[in-house]
């Protein structure tokens, strides 16, 4: 494929994701535009329709994890994580019940949420730096989302979709890590008051700061690096859970807290 044919075959992909969202029909696998298993191509994807987000006045408030799990990366053929980027206004409140309608595909995941105090620019960032530059952790559930009909995604296809992130929802009380143990944590994730999925912290890539570090590592070195301010999701420690309207998720990550939402149900007909 050419570099004309490339960048065509990009706008084409990120236009189709694009539509799904405008429209709330989700659109065939973008793979198919695609060269076969291009990653790179695929970030370039996200990143035309981060910029095409941001150019429409969307801010940005940070980046999250995907495919820290050992079992999803051999699903999809892959040996490393994605990530993708979080907007302000796909953080939910505590409280605050989502919309019928404003996802596709909804499904939720418990995580470790970590904001930043201070930029991480180096490639070769360490444990100490992390621990340096991060404010607090809190509890968070990802609502995951893709654009991508019946979730039949690809690594290429994932990518594309931002990291299939729709929403997310942080706990209210912040802790700091030299008060918690993070690979140690144990999850334990409620939908409608009955456990549907259970981790640990050291099911996130061994640790979610392990997690996090790859994340400062890859984007210092493409030149875009975490900030101060930032919110990092830095993945599932457990399986995700597919979620309806009227469902009520918690998840209680111990030594974090607990954290909630609701799908609200749509008006009779």
């Amino acid at each position: 494929m050419s570099g004309d044919e490339s960048a065509d075959a990009v706008m084409k992909a990120a236009t189709a994701l694009d539509e799904a969202v405008r429209t709330g029909v989700p659109c065939p696998p973008v793979r198919s535009l695609l060269p076969e298993q291009d990653i790179e191509a695929a970030y370039a994807v996200q990143r035309l329709s981060i910029d095409r987000a941001v150019a429409e006045g969307r801010r940005l408030a940070g980046r999250k994890i995907g495919l820290t799990s050992p079992a999803v990366q051999r699903q999809l053929g892959v040996d490393q994580p994605d990530f993708g980027a979080l907007f302000v206004d796909m953080a939910v409140p505590e409280g605050q019940p989502i919309a019928p309608g404003r996802l596709l595909q909804p499904k939720v995941e418990a995580e470790v949420a970590l904001m930043l105090g201070t930029d991480l620019p180096y490639r070769d960032p360490t444990v100490a730096d992390l621990l340096r530059a991060t404010v607090f952790a809190l509890p968070a559930l990802e609502i995951v989302d893709s654009r991508i009909a019946d979730w039949d995604i690809g690594i290429v296809d994932t990518v594309a979709d931002n990291a299939s992130c729709g929403l997310y929802v942080l706990g209210a009380t912040p802790v700091r890590l030299d008060r918690v143990d993070l690979r140690a944590v144990t999850m334990t994730l409620t939908k409608n008051g009955e456990t549907v999925s259970e981790g640990t912290g050291a099911d996130c890539l061994g640790s979610p700061l392990l997690a996090a570090l790859w994340l400062a590592s890859t984007l210092a070195g493409l030149g875009d690096p975490l900030r101060a301010g930032d919110i990092v999701l830095t993945g599932a420690l457990g399986p995700m859970v597919v979620a309806a309207e009227g469902d009520e998720f918690t998840a209680r990550i111990e030594g974090l807290g607990t954290v909630t939402t609701s799908f609200a149900e749509g008006a009779a007909a």
